[in-house]
């Protein structure tokens, strides 16, 4: 099976014979095309900005480069592949080469959606997509059915969150080739495994993005990023830049045959227009290979708009399929933690009823003022929406990696707090995410690193301790300086994931517990979630910090959770139908006699319709 994505730009082999090469250069008269390093050919102006050339003896393997009037010599921006990293030559790829073995797969719908967070160099001591591969079978078994990979277009250096990508066509050659990545697209597909890809539209890093050389209407001056000025959406030339974007969703979806995206701070998109980049972005994969198989759109969306999440009157998505519930993530750290820097601090007023409003309704913040961002407004009505339009998680790269050193919630709350939130999460209606060794309470933090060129990294260095000036416990420069430094190569390192750990305890018993809890949502729950509306929910608090939401699945069933989230024994509520879980400090008889222990959670199904 040949998959290939055609573009309007970049490097296109020719089967009869020859390389067709494309570059938007509007900001240069002149632009030389050098291929191995050893020849130039002028390119030929075709109008708007455009440049072309047909190579007749170019060939699948050869590497090139653009040469600008003033001799710099840049890769291709729709580069498929760079392996000399992003200041080196582009390699022409030839994506027919490839026969892909999953002609059978089609997909799984997004009610069947666990999720599972990973970056590729940490992940296992490989660091590549292979080593990603060796640990499928343990995903399977755990009962994950969607891999979603961090960020994967070109950054610079050898290590990166990927937040730093310069190339966005081409995987990063410390991964592995694109071939590569395929062949572990494919391996995931034979294991009934999704593989999503977190791409970010948002900005480019600050090493190796030539386009300000040659293509200066690629950015808006009249908006304005932490990153500089923002890419143009909405401005003149921004349909070159929209296409460019756009492209490189279908190029993903369509050459990797991957069976969604992450898109990466939408809030971070500064666009003007209608329909706006997502929208647009959103009907290209619709009307295109979302009309042949399930795909799945999710955004990260610091403003909550629920208008991207919309449902048509088939209940299918009509822009995003869903939304990171970052809402979520917080009301129970703030709960099971008790911190409350920073954006936390929103939630530290009755989280315990922000926390029903998240399980209930999806977003916390559905228009009321945010002290955090000034009491400026902050969000859209969100109850009319299906829980499946809110990815829940405990941890991510963000919640974990933003901390000055790292730690996961399993380093920062005692056992049975832990307990209580994985169960809240897994078992609930909405699409869970773990994050790459939660499963096991991995030991490894995951840690900000980096691999910038010498002329950033004081600033880098300096700029991630100064970051954390602001917070009481790091004001001392003596303590910032123990903050790791990004740059080093220990920092990395340190978080590689060790695998035997979930041989031994602790960690195997809490993988056993996750491997349990994803068991009942995939015999009892998941099967009844399609069709399913809001589930008009049903939300009690009856006690201080203990409540039970209740909500009808999509064949009718009743699904209830009743927690407490304190430490002290607790009145139980009322609750209807079989139990499906309890936490391992409910005791029986506490139940029998109508109460909670401390930190404990049931859940319980009433099957048929009850009405």
């Amino acid at each position: 099976m040949i998959r290939q994505h055609v573009m309007p730009f970049g490097a296109r082999v020719i089967h009869s014979g020859g390389v067709h090469f494309r570059l938007w250069a509007p900001t240069v008269s002149t632009v030389g095309l050098w291929l191995d390093e050893k020849q130039e050919w002028p390119m030929e102006a075709t109008g708007s900005g455009w440049f072309e050339q047909t190579l007749p003896l170019a060939k699948a393997g050869n590497r090139y480069r653009f040469r600008l009037p003033n001799g710099l010599l840049v890769p291709d921006p729709a580069s498929r592949y760079n392996p000399l990293d992003v200041h080196g030559p582009s390699e022409i790829m030839d994506p027919t080469s490839f026969d892909w073995p999953d002609e059978d797969w089609h997909g799984r719908p997004w009610e069947e959606a666990v999720i599972y967070e990973l970056h590729v160099g940490t992940l296992t001591s490989k660091g590549t997509f292979s080593g990603v591969l060796d640990r499928l079978d343990h995903l399977t078994e755990l009962g994950v059915t969607a891999l979603e990979i961090m960020p994967v277009a070109d950054f610079p250096g050898t290590r990166n969150w990927g937040y730093d990508g310069v190339l966005p066509f081409a995987p990063d050659a410390t991964y592995g080739t694109p071939d590569d990545l395929k062949r572990l697209v494919a391996a995931a597909h034979q294991r009934q495994l999704m593989v999503l890809l977190d791409v970010v539209y948002n900005h480019f890093g600050p090493e190796g993005n030539y386009l300000h050389a040659y293509a200066a209407p690629f950015f808006n001056p009249r908006h304005t990023t932490p990153w500089g000025a923002a890419i143009n959406l909405d401005g003149e030339g921004s349909r070159t830049v929209r296409d460019f974007f756009i492209h490189n969703a279908l190029y993903w979806l369509e050459e990797f045959h991957l069976d969604g995206l992450r898109l990466d701070a939408i809030h971070a998109l500064c666009d003007e227009s209608s329909p706006d980049f997502i929208e647009e972005l959103a009907i290209a994969v619709r009307q295109g290979p979302g009309q042949h198989r399930p795909i799945h759109l999710i955004v990260e969306n610091d403003r909550n708009q629920a208008r991207y999440l919309g449902r048509d009157a088939t209940r299918h998505p009509c822009f995003a399929t869903a939304q990171w519930n970052d809402d979520f993530h917080h009301v129970l750290h703030v709960v099971t933690s008790g911190e409350t820097d920073g954006y936390y601090a929103d939630y530290t007023r009755d989280p315990v009823p922000i926390l029903g409003r998240c399980l209930s309704q999806g977003f916390a913040w559905q228009g009321e003022p945010s002290s955090f961002r000034g009491n400026a407004p902050r969000g859209e009505p969100s109850g009319h929406l299906p829980p499946a339009a809110f990815v829940n998680h405990l941890q991510t790269h963000d919640q974990v990696g933003n901390r000055a050193f790292g730690e996961r919630l399993c380093h920062l709350v005692p056992p049975a707090r832990l307990e209580a939130a994985t169960t809240l999460m897994l078992l609930a209606p909405h699409p869970p995410m773990l994050f790459m060794g939660e499963e096991f309470a991995a030991a490894e933090p995951f840690l900000f690193f980096c691999d910038l060129g010498s002329d950033l990294a004081q600033a880098v260095t300096e700029g991630r301790r100064h970051e954390f000036s602001r917070f009481a416990r790091f004001a001392d420069p003596a303590v910032q300086a123990h903050i790791p430094d990004p740059m080093h190569l220990s920092t990395f390192t340190a978080c590689i994931l060790d695998w035997q750990a979930t041989e031994r305890m602790p960690h195997r018993v809490i993988l056993e517990l996750h491997q349990h809890l994803l068991a009942l949502r995939r015999r009892w729950i998941v099967p009844r979630l399609s069709g399913m509306g809001n589930g008009e929910p049903v939300i009690a608090l009856f006690a201080d910090h203990a409540l039970t939401v209740r909500w009808r699945l999509g064949d009718g069933a009743l699904l209830t959770v009743m927690a407490n989230l304190s430490d002290h024994v607790t009145p139980a509520a009322p609750v209807i139908g079989m139990p499906l879980f309890a936490t391992t400090n409910l005791e029986a008889h506490r139940i029998a006699s109508g109460h909670m222990a401390p930190w404990s959670v049931t859940w319980h199904l009433q099957l048929g319709d009850p009405s």
